[in-house]
């Protein structure tokens, strides 16, 4: 392999703020923000704002919202067959 052109590739720390969630994993990322875990080690930080941890689609925490009464009407309104 050539020397120089691959990016740094090394343990981070994801924290989704929304959820107060911390993981370790392998990226590239560049970041200057650092912290030190339970392991005594220290990693470069990425914060995040939403991840599969806070998001609604994954959670299931999804609000629901069914609106049973209108939809035939709705439905014939838009596809009745026009009086001639």
């Amino acid at each position: 392999m050539k020397e120089g052109i691959h990016p740094n590739y090394r343990d981070v720390v994801f924290h989704d703020t929304a959820a107060n969630v911390k993981w370790i994993t392998r990226s590239s990322l560049n970041t200057s923000r650092t912290i030190k875990m339970d392991d005594g080690k220290e990693y470069p930080l990425v914060v995040l704002e939403i991840s599969s941890a806070s998001h609604p689609f994954y959670t299931g925490k999804q609000q629901r919202i069914l609106d049973t009464a209108g939809r035939v009407e709705r439905f014939n309104k838009k596809y009745a067959k026009k009086a001639a």
